[in-house]
């Protein structure tokens, strides 16, 4: 018994870190932002670059949502990646710029960043913002992006959310309000803290200083946050600007969905792994709070993963209390378990009663056990190449 509640302490104290960083950001995110008018700052000329693989059913509509807020001098770039649909045609018909790539060896998104960089290059923008294919932007968020992206000298990442399709199930509404969490919730806690913030893949700009030279030409599974990863090293951490907003929409089709979390999650949990403890030690050595703050960030798993975790801490150590041991590593498992029911209770009153009821809230507990696999597959047959999630037309 001694042996197993020596194990199960350390792990219980863990938890409590992600647990804790989840609730700070959450507490911090209370109440609503007040959005303000543009900055007081030029806008400067810009970029917009659309990675785009067989998109033909999307990107005209994502083509017209960034038109109206180009001016003149800013161009649109889309890269149509290894397509076999008629995905370039219906871009140039749109009004876009198109590069066609073809590398069947070379697959992903970031190889095609890395095309149209090179691409614009010839004769490069102050400010490149970079959309996918089957994203809404919201008016305004060019020059918010590009306004704030001037000011600071640093990449910016707009609000990314994804919305469940009208009619969808309860397990897709579940999943938003996790978006919600993950992509708006956790990001505006640690604005209010003047805390940087990790790219999300979509609604990103960066001065070309920045973005120019780097490694961007990989296939990794979650190209986006090892890059953000790579310029925080390097001196540029990216920063918040929830006043601009992309929107897109879960897929319908259930193999696409499960294509896409896996896709999403194994990548998180991979870079947890790989490199969350070094970037850590970076920042406690360099005294780089930017880095820290990444770090510890990057520590929380995704929720229904955490919640997996506190609930069988609470039950093994509940288990061995009984069995005869100490009461500490409950009291640990308990309070993480407190923790984060707060957070999430939070979270769901501020950012999440228009997609969820209590009810189905509560219900988020079976959709976490639903997800048991995912997780499995992770450590048994773990996704390592970047996959793009099929369309609905297809």
């Amino acid at each position: 018994m001694g042996l197993i509640e020596f194990f199960l302490a350390p792990v219980a104290a863990s938890v409590l870190l992600p647990v804790g960083v989840l609730l700070v950001q959450i507490v911090c995110a209370q109440p609503a932002p007040r959005w303000s008018r543009l900055p007081p700052f030029s806008r400067p000329r810009v970029a917009v670059l659309v990675p785009a693989h067989n998109e033909a059913t999307v990107i005209a509509g994502t083509i017209a949502s960034l038109k109206p807020q180009l001016r003149q001098g800013d161009r649109l770039l889309v890269v149509a990646d290894n397509c076999s649909d008629e995905t370039a045609a219906v871009a140039r018909r749109a009004g876009a710029e198109v590069v066609e790539r073809r590398d069947e060896m070379l697959c992903g998104k970031g190889y095609a960043l890395d095309c149209g960089i090179r691409q614009l290059g010839r004769d490069p923008p102050p400010v490149l913002v970079i959309v996918d294919a089957d994203c809404a932007v919201h008016p305004g968020s060019i020059d918010w992006l590009a306004c704030r992206c001037a000011e600071t000298g640093r990449p910016v990442q707009a609000l990314d959310l994804m919305k469940a399709p009208p009619g969808s199930g309860l397990a897709t509404r579940i999943a938003e309000f996790a978006w919600i969490v993950k992509n708006q919730a956790r990001p505006l806690g640690y604005h209010r803290l003047g805390l940087p913030c990790h790219l999300l893949g979509t609604g990103m700009a960066f001065p070309w200083h920045c973005i120019g030279a780097a490694p961007v030409a990989s296939g990794h599974i979650v190209e986006d946050m090892k890059l953000g990863l790579d310029l925080a090293r390097a001196g540029a951490p990216a920063s918040f600007c929830p006043e601009a907003q992309v929107t897109s929409f879960f897929p319908t089709q259930r193999q696409a969905v499960a294509s896409q979390r896996r896709r999403w999650e194994h990548g998180h949990l991979g870079v947890i792994i790989n490199d969350a403890p070094a970037l850590l030690r970076d920042g406690l050595r360099r005294r780089n709070r930017a880095l820290v703050a990444l770090a510890l960030d990057l520590c929380v798993p995704p929720l229904a993963l955490l919640f997996l975790l506190v609930a069988i801490l609470v039950g093994a150590s509940g288990l061995i209390v009984l069995l005869g041991a100490s009461s500490l590593t409950l009291v640990i498992a308990l309070t993480a378990a407190a923790g984060l029911l707060l957070a999430v209770s939070l979270a769901w009153w501020r950012f999440g009663r228009g997609v969820l009821s209590p009810f189905q809230l509560l219900a988020a507990a079976f959709y976490a056990l639903w997800k048991i696999p995912l997780y499995l597959s992770f450590f048994l047959k773990r996704q390592t190449r970047w996959v793009r999630t099929r369309r609905e037309a297809e």
